[in-house]
């Protein structure tokens, strides 16, 4: 899971750390301010010492801090998008809205689709996904290989999802949580990581099923 091991992070040594990777920091270690600026850019993790299992694939985790999302909803969630797309972009989150963009009633997996092969090939950092309830678009994005979607009712469910499960899709039911709740619940997931071994350890077990069935 993790790569490179410092006692200190200067902006010089973040800049050389390779995008999207994870690192360990050595106890009593530091991040001078500007490195911490840059490793958010670059999308560097930071983990404990000793937090790390080397055997791990790199890829495993999601990515953290999230920087980039696609964004989709049906025809039920555009108003609750439309606040989630403006409030991501005031947090200099870059944000990509695949639609729907009108009140026509369209079907969830064509939009969830598109929203989870976006994460699964790189193209964003994670994705959110509305429609009703949230449950078919949660089941339709993890058909998509590498995809592990969650519906979140509330900020802990949010915490947990991307802390214990390495959720690198949310998806959000319109009609079951109202917008300022929305809005929480994806500050939340957005800004925690998944930083333990054992976590991470347990979704190797789960891209092994993925594999295997």
């Amino acid at each position: 899971m993790a790569g490179r091991r410092f006692s200190i992070i200067t902006e010089t040594d973040a800049r050389q750390i390779e995008p999207g990777t994870t690192v360990e920091l050595e106890p009593k270690g530091h991040v001078t301010p500007l490195a911490a600026d840059t490793l958010r850019a670059r999308r560097v993790t930071v983990v404990a010492s000793g937090s790390a299992d080397p055997a791990l694939p790199a890829d495993l985790a999601p990515v953290s801090p999230i920087r980039r999302v696609t964004i989709g909803s049906d025809h039920t969630g555009l108003a609750m998008k439309a606040a989630l797309v403006a409030h991501l972009r005031q947090q200099a989150i870059a944000v990509e809205d695949v639609g729907t963009h009108t009140t026509d009633a369209v079907d969830y997996p064509d939009i969830a689709g598109t929203v989870a092969r976006s994460v699964a090939r790189g193209e964003a950092d994670a994705g959110i996904m509305i429609d009703g309830a949230g449950l078919g678009s949660t089941i339709a994005a993890n058909k998509v290989r590498g995809i592990r979607a969650a519906m979140c009712l509330n900020v802990t469910l949010a915490r947990y999802a991307r802390e214990h499960n390495g959720a690198n899709v949310l998806a959000l039911g319109s009609t079951l949580v109202d917008t300022a709740t929305a809005l929480a619940i994806v500050d939340t997931w957005v800004t925690t990581p998944m930083k333990e071994a054992r976590y991470v350890r347990r979704l190797l077990k789960v891209r092994r099923l993925e594999e295997r069935f």
